[in-house]
């Protein structure tokens, strides 16, 4: 084994998706990390706690999915990872917040006030989740491609070019990728960008 490759899955996804990337790394060891935090602050902790658990003459690389790439970024690792690959990636949590704000029509006011405001979709809003976002901007300092699909509905395509500007980030986009990388067509797509995005670095 020269490498750990840390797969962090999206939303409503699993560890076990860790499994379709085995192929793709024969020469390292590829982990899915399971973590069951619910607040950012408290992903930030149990990130932490998992890095800093492997190997430490090992290189790590990364591959997040959604919201686990902003779990990821908000933990402060960067000196822990050595490249990383994002799959629709949410990389500006406080734009996709505001955005469920506008569209289950909660003013920011309404937010501060009642702390908690549930929606139609079984998401509830937070002000202590959107102030915590606030406060603890991205910092990110890791080789990074990223892979977007440009029928996203949750991520604009704007958003992702912007932060792949200004982090140096490698931007590829599959014209028929959605937010979720899952038909054949998508995932052999992916397959192929990551081995084109320097897995012979690991």
């Amino acid at each position: 084994m020269k490498s750990i490759i840390v797969y962090v899955h999206g939303k409503n996804g699993s560890a076990s998706e860790a499994e379709h990337y085995r192929p793709l790394f024969p020469d390292g060891e590829v982990v899915g990390f399971d973590y069951r935090a619910d607040t950012p602050w408290e992903f930030r902790d149990e990130f932490r706690r998992f890095f800093s658990s492997l190997p430490p003459d090992l290189p790590v690389f990364l591959i997040a999915n959604s919201i686990g790439a902003y779990y990821v970024m908000n933990a402060g690792i960067d000196d822990r990872i050595g490249k990383a690959w994002f799959v629709s990636p949410v990389v500006d949590l406080e734009k996709l917040i505001r955005g469920r704000m506008a569209l289950a029509g909660v003013t920011e006011e309404r937010l501060r006030k009642q702390g908690v405001v549930p929606t139609e979709s079984g998401e509830d809003l937070s002000w202590e989740y959107l102030s915590y976002v606030r406060s603890h901007p991205i910092r990110w300092n890791v080789p990074t491609a990223i892979l977007y699909g440009a029928k996203d509905a949750l991520i604009s395509r704007e958003t992702v070019s912007a932060f792949a500007d200004a982090h140096c980030a490698e931007l590829t986009v599959m014209e028929a990728g959605e937010h979720w990388f899952h038909t054949p067509e998508q995932m052999a797509f992916l397959d192929r960008w990551i081995a084109g995005n320097g897995k012979s670095e690991s």
